[in-house]
């Protein structure tokens, strides 16, 4: 019942994600803590320093706005600090950007976030985070599965302490998690330039844990979304997606506002929309702010993409001779690559991304102050940056579907996928990736096809010239269970 995804474990409430299982899964986290902090023990150079205390483990925890989901962090904080490892727990929701950022500054063991991120309220989970501010590793992931196995297959009869006795013991200690963070922002980008130009913004908080993060900016903006709604109102789930934005989009457009962003419900993810109330998606955003750093910052290093990003990447790192890395889709690939080379940026096409100006991880907040600073630097609006992306490249268009379907129509597209085909409707294939799915290119376009490995959906990716073209692609791929 207790399956890990991409950086943690996430599922429905009462049903699977329940106070016993979360209990051995953060008795799991807590083992494998103490297994780095010994290794670390042994490897570091002996010191010349008395110590008369010894230096224990710890971890940094936080939670989101969703429904239990301080309550599940309490008990969390109280069966890691039961194993002798120190919880430095936030006093007060936290986006995952900022667990990841303080995990990093305090040199935790790891870090956890109580969150379901995008998906709908009747989901939570449990993120794991490196000692490096960023997703946890494959590598990490899998050891925490391993103590994960043996723990269920044999239930400890696990007696806690009342959780103030570990607060007073000091073995959780509450910390102030967004000021540190904020300072960053500040250090890191021109936010001084960005107020003086007076844009006026429309930020939705979608219900999510970015609130009270961006007020301290002081900008000359209008929140929506911006109370606790554990059930996240008429959005169904907190993702910063199209057609979740419409009511953000209806209010930049009427309100003549300039720009208007939105982040998902654990802020690590951030969706646009321009001065017409238009949707920018990930794709565009990525390359405006890569152009940024290469043609104005004058900044240089590998970058960073998933399968399913846009091929204008590609185009621009050929044309700028930059080191281009294509992973699989998931943002704890681009982390593991920052982490071994000079990246200068890495995303993926859901609305992630990260530089080299910040932490290895997907921050919404501080990427939209980060296209906030080109707007104001190189004084052009949003609609105006993705106007000149389609001068310089030509249309690039971008859809994404997540289709729920049965078992059997799952495994008869993906058998179709595998068996190989040499067309998508009409359109020749002129190559084929399968880095992650089946990604098939045609002439001026391509569709990718990815299934879910923890729901019955199956997800469909298409890029071409026009937004027509694009739905077509998608709509030939479906039919391949049908062939």
């Amino acid at each position: 019942m207790i399956k890990f995804g991409t950086d943690g474990w996430r599922a429905e409430i009462a049903r699977d994600f329940t106070f016993e299982n979360i209990r051995y899964v953060a008795l799991a986290t807590a083992k494998y803590i103490l297994q780095i902090a010994e290794i670390k023990q042994k490897n570091k150079p002996p010191s010349k320093a008395k110590r008369t205390r010894p230096i224990l483990p710890s971890c940094v925890v936080g939670y989101d706005t969703r429904f239990l989901s301080k309550e599940f962090a309490y008990e969390v904080a109280m069966v890691i600090a039961s194993q002798g490892v120190v919880v430095h727990l936030t006093d007060d929701f936290a986006s995952t950007p900022q667990v990841s950022f303080n995990t990093k500054q305090k040199g935790a063991n790891l870090g956890i976030v109580i969150t379901a991120s995008h998906n709908p309220a009747q989901y939570n989970g449990f993120k794991i985070k490196g000692t490096f501010g960023g997703p946890a590793t494959p590598e990490q992931i899998e050891a925490v599965e391993q103590e994960l196995k043996k723990i269920v297959a044999k239930p400890p009869n696990l007696k806690l302490l009342p959780f103030d006795d570990y607060v007073e013991q000091k073995m959780i200690k509450f910390f102030e998690h967004r000021e540190p963070y904020i300072r960053t922002i500040k250090k890191k980008i021109d936010v001084d330039a960005i107020s003086d130009a007076n844009h006026k913004i429309v930020f939705d908080m979608m219900y999510g844990a970015g609130m009270k993060s961006v007020e301290p900016l002081q900008l000359n903006a209008t929140f929506i979304h911006n109370e606790i709604n554990p059930l996240f109102g008429n959005l169904g789930h907190p993702e910063p997606i199209a057609e979740n934005l419409t009511e953000l989009s209806h209010i930049v457009k009427t309100g003549n506002y300039d720009v208007g962003f939105a982040f998902d419900g654990d802020a690590d993810r951030l969706g646009a929309v321009d001065h017409l109330g238009n949707f920018v998606d990930s794709q565009k955003i990525f390359m405006i702010l890569l152009k940024y750093f290469v043609e104005v910052k004058k900044k240089r290093g590998a970058v960073v993409k998933t399968v399913s990003l846009t091929s204008m990447v590609d185009k621009y790192c050929e044309m700028k001779k930059l080191d281009l890395i294509e992973t699989p889709v998931g943002f704890k690939y681009i982390a593991e690559n920052m982490n071994k080379t000079s990246v200068l940026i890495g995303g993926e096409e859901s609305g992630g991304l990260a530089t080299n100006l910040h932490i290895p991880e997907r921050d919404g907040i501080f990427n939209a102050m980060l296209l906030l600073e080109v707007m104001t630097v190189r004084n052009k609006s949003l609609s105006e940056l993705c106007n000149e992306l389609d001068k310089e490249f030509g249309a690039y268009r971008f859809m994404r579907r997540d289709k729920i379907v049965s078992q059997k129509v799952k495994d008869a597209i993906l058998n179709a996928a595998q068996k190989g085909i040499t067309k998508i409707g009409k359109d020749d294939i002129i190559k084929t990736n399968t880095k992650d799915g089946y990604k098939f290119y045609v002439n001026n376009g391509w569709v990718l096809i990815r299934a879910s490995g923890t729901e019955p959906l199956i997800r469909f990716y298409a890029e071409s010239d026009s937004i027509g073209r694009v739905a077509e692609l998608i709509n030939e791929a479906e039919k391949l269970g049908k062939m």
